[in-house]
């Protein structure tokens, strides 16, 4: 049984008794994800602007177009997100993207009385020949929910680079192209900085890439608000995404937003750049899409309440139908009834 539907022109609203999902139409992002439960209505999503906000999907392509491309028609970060879907069943959407000649569902379910929001995409090649994709989940989350001194994020990584290149530019605060242990990064001015937070006086643009740790079958990345006592997070299958890019877009204005990216590449490049790159860490940077053939992946989005003391995520599992999150210095667990968990 699928949780309510409401269908507005341009919006999709997924709702059960604990939660709220908002769908945006044309591009696909999920909007606004509300906790029935918290009176002040807090929204972990990024407000972003146009197609590009909240939760997007980048496909295919995750980054900038070649010139080549781009006269072409093709944008940066795949159509996706620029593209209108329609709603086939209750909470399946699909759409196709002209150019690189794909078709993309999307099935989003939420079930009665969980706080866990199952999502699994599959991409169908029209062409006649393997092909190389990139993609992405472009989740973000963002002020006010991200805050100086309230917010902290965790995630299950592997080893991890800050960006080489320079995207980052003037306001770029790391040291380009140097691995690092998650989650003290080190800064150009000398000595690390504690990524599991926002800097005091941020006024910066960075970029890190992770592998998701080899030694679990699942990755997960979650966010905090110690003040508000929320947790908002992901869970989803290394095999499936084994990358976690992180936005850290922290402008003076105090508008700020961190993305949690998980997908088939470490860093948002172009199709050339990541397929040419082919492997980092020994992990490959891009994925197989074969000849007249489907392939799919799945993750899980979730939002809760956590306990008073509750202020880090050292795991999160799947065992007997709940969704565990775990923190291992004040032995707190939170369970989450969960049936369906790829």
């Amino acid at each position: 049984m699928l949780a309510l539907l409401l269908l507005f022109a341009d919006l999709t609203i997924i709702k059960n008794d604990k939660l709220e999902l908002s769908v945006q139409n044309p591009g696909g992002a999920f909007t606004n994800l509300r906790l029935l439960a918290d009176p002040n209505e807090t929204n972990p999503m990024w407000k972003g602007n146009g197609n590009y906000k909240g939760h997007f999907l980048c496909l295919d392509g995750f980054g900038p177009s070649s010139k080549e491309e781009q006269a072409a028609g093709l944008p940066g970060h795949g159509e996706a997100v620029r593209q209108s879907w329609t709603q086939t069943a209750p909470g399946v959407f699909e759409t196709r993207l002209p150019i690189v000649q794909e078709k993309v569902v999307r099935r989003i379910e939420l079930l009665p009385g969980e706080q866990v929001i199952t999502v699994e995409t599959t991409v169908e090649n029209e062409l006649g020949f393997d092909r190389p994709i990139n993609w992405a989940e472009h989740a973000t989350i963002g002020a006010p929910f991200l805050t100086h001194g309230k917010t902290v994020v965790d995630a299950s990584v592997g080893r991890c680079l800050t960006r080489p290149d320079e995207k980052g530019g003037p306001k770029a605060t790391l040291n380009a192209g140097v691995e690092f242990t998650y989650p003290h990064v080190p800064l150009n001015a000398g000595g690390t900085r504690n990524l599991r937070s926002v800097p005091a006086g941020a006024n910066s643009l960075d970029h890190t890439g992770c592998t998701i740790d080899p030694n679990r079958t699942h990755g997960f990345v979650t966010a905090i608000h110690l003040e508000k006592r929320l947790v908002f997070g992901y869970y989803f299958p290394r095999a499936d995404y084994p990358w976690l890019q992180e936005w850290h877009n922290y402008p003076a204005s105090g508008e700020l937003s961190r993305g949690l990216e998980f997908g088939t590449q470490p860093f948002d490049v172009s199709r050339r750049q990541a397929i040419s790159q082919g492997k980092l860490f020994d992990v490959p940077t891009y994925r197989w899409l074969p000849a007249k053939s489907k392939i799919s992946a799945k993750f899980v989005m979730f939002y809760a309440a956590v306990p008073p003391g509750f202020d880090q995520v050292d795991d999160v599992r799947h065992e007997n139908g709940q969704l565990l999150l775990t923190n291992n210095a004040t032995n707190q667990t939170i369970r989450l009834t969960a049936q369906k968990i790829p």
